[in-house]
């Protein structure tokens, strides 16, 4: 049913669109204060709705489709961001499995032995670990935290979370050192090496751009972000030793987290295409350096596949 009716959606519509799916970690199992991400089984079954009722291309590929008008009806590319090594433990051997192509948005300056866990991470790794009761932040302008149940373990990691996004970095480094001396325990690595890296690239993943530590774009002045884009680009391309084409804003909603500025430093560094975290499917009249790209939520298998294909039928213009 899916097959015919994202059929029936391109030829009714008399255009192609193509829907990118987006994910960060895949989780050995489930975890409640990471509950958007999914765990290994919920993985494997969306992978596999993909593989057997879409058309999952390279996503460089069917972009140059697209602009060649000859992208496939119920046609779906795989990314991931930040690079997170559970894509080349957990994700990888999946992907190998039903032959499927994907992208990896790599955070270039967490890729080493010694560059530590994204920011936001420790902050999630330091609300599990500490004992209940208050967690006082007064004296760092937050507030006073409440960790005695798992549900309010769960709210405040989202609340700390969404604080970081726009602190200052000073700021934000402040926080998560705190954090770090409260909990006392020692973050398990989470982010690839670079070993892991040329694994994905040996095995057709292709390797795209995130900036160097993932700041919001927004928050720094016009060197700072220009260095970020381009020397992030650098670093890759000098680990993999192949042009990297594409690349993904950080935190990616247009006019809060990068602006027009930010788009033309993307497009004079060199990338074929740039996306966004928009709703949507991207159709060939959009700009190529502000492409949507989302995450289908639902967990029922008939859901998340209608959900690519209410994308497919809106295209750019899917109700928020």
């Amino acid at each position: 049913m899916l097959r015919t009716t994202g059929s029936a959606i391109a030829l009714l519509s008399g255009r192609r669109s193509l829907a990118v799916v987006n994910y960060h970690r895949v989780l050995a199992g489930p975890d409640p204060l990471l509950e958007s991400e999914p765990d290994l089984a919920d993985f494997r079954w969306q992978m596999t709705l993909l593989a057997k009722c879409f058309n999952v291309m390279p996503l460089y590929d069917a972009l140059r489709a697209l602009d060649a008008g000859s992208l496939p009806p119920r046609t779906v590319c795989i990314t991931f961001d930040d690079g997170y090594r559970s894509v080349h433990d957990l994700a990888l051997p999946i992907l190998r499995e039903l032959k499927l192509p994907a992208t990896v948005f790599v955070t270039s300056g967490y890729v080493s032995g010694d560059a530590g866990n994204m920011w936001n991470d420790r902050i999630i790794h330091a609300v599990q670990s500490l004992p209940s009761g208050p967690l006082d932040l007064s004296d760092l302008g937050l507030e006073c935290y409440a960790l005695t149940s798992m549900e309010e373990r769960r709210r405040t990691a989202a609340r700390l979370t969404e604080a970081g996004k726009y602190m200052p970095p000073n700021a934000r480094a402040l926080l998560v050192q705190r954090l770090d001396e409260l909990s006392g325990m020692e973050n398990d690595a989470l982010m690839l090496t670079p070993a892991m890296l040329l694994a994905l690239d040996a095995s057709g993943v292709e390797i795209g751009a995130h900036t160097i530590s993932h700041p919001i774009l927004t928050s720094l002045d016009d060197e700072s972000a220009r260095f970020e884009i381009t020397a992030g680009k650098a670093q890759l391309e000098s680990l993999i030793g192949k042009p990297v084409r594409l690349f993904a804003y950080p935190n990616g909603k247009a006019g809060k987290d990068f602006t027009a500025r930010h788009v033309d430093m993307v497009r004079q560094a060199g990338f074929f295409a740039a996306f966004t975290t928009a709703v949507g499917a991207i159709t060939g009249d959009q700009d190529r350096f502000q492409l949507p790209r989302s995450r289908p939520w639902d967990r029922v298998p008939f859901r998340f596949g209608l959900r690519l294909l209410s994308w497919m039928a809106l295209g750019n213009k899917q109700p928020r």
